[in-house]
């Protein structure tokens, strides 16, 4: 039985903008991908929440104030980089880290993220279910679940 879900950070939660430089909390403007904002209240409520993310300018804690900037902090259980684990996505000991952090057994979690080699590839290599969040077509076959909108998740959850 799932209990927590661990969502990807930039093109999932929180738009990237390859624009921009640096940490995105010193970004001029932040914003959630779409339908984040509405649907988070309802998965925070059933489930615990972490993002992890292999940001290239941010550790935890910058990433955790990129969120407060927008009040989506508050939907999140804990927050972790690459940074801190030492290892990058689509590392499997990525994936096994989160999971050793927080005391997670694999059953226990889904990986929740927009790129299909690092984030779904990558947890689905440890045995971990997943869902992919695209407006592509293709195969997806280490995908459990394909949605095209984050709002779609609880269809899938």
């Amino acid at each position: 039985m799932e209990k927590c879900l661990l969502f990807d950070w930039g093109g999932t939660l929180m738009r990237d903008n390859p624009e921009c430089d640096g940490p995105m909390v010193f970004w001029e403007n932040i914003f959630p991908m779409p339908n984040v904002m509405e649907t988070m209240p309802n998965l925070h409520g059933k489930y615990k929440c972490i993002v992890v993310s292999n940001a290239k300018d941010s550790n935890a804690e910058l990433m955790r104030k990129a969120f407060e900037r927008i009040g989506l902090d508050k939907y999140f259980h804990e927050f972790i980089t690459s940074k801190e684990l030492g290892v990058t996505k689509p590392n499997p000991a990525f994936f096994q880290g989160v999971l050793d952090k927080y005391q997670l057994n694999l059953s226990e979690a889904i990986m929740i993220g927009n790129d299909y080699e690092k984030d779904i590839t990558g947890a689905k290599n440890i045995g971990m279910k997943t869902i992919l969040i695209t407006t592509e077509h293709g195969e997806f076959s280490n995908a459990d679940y394909v949605v095209q909108s984050f709002g779609n998740l609880a269809n899938v959850l």
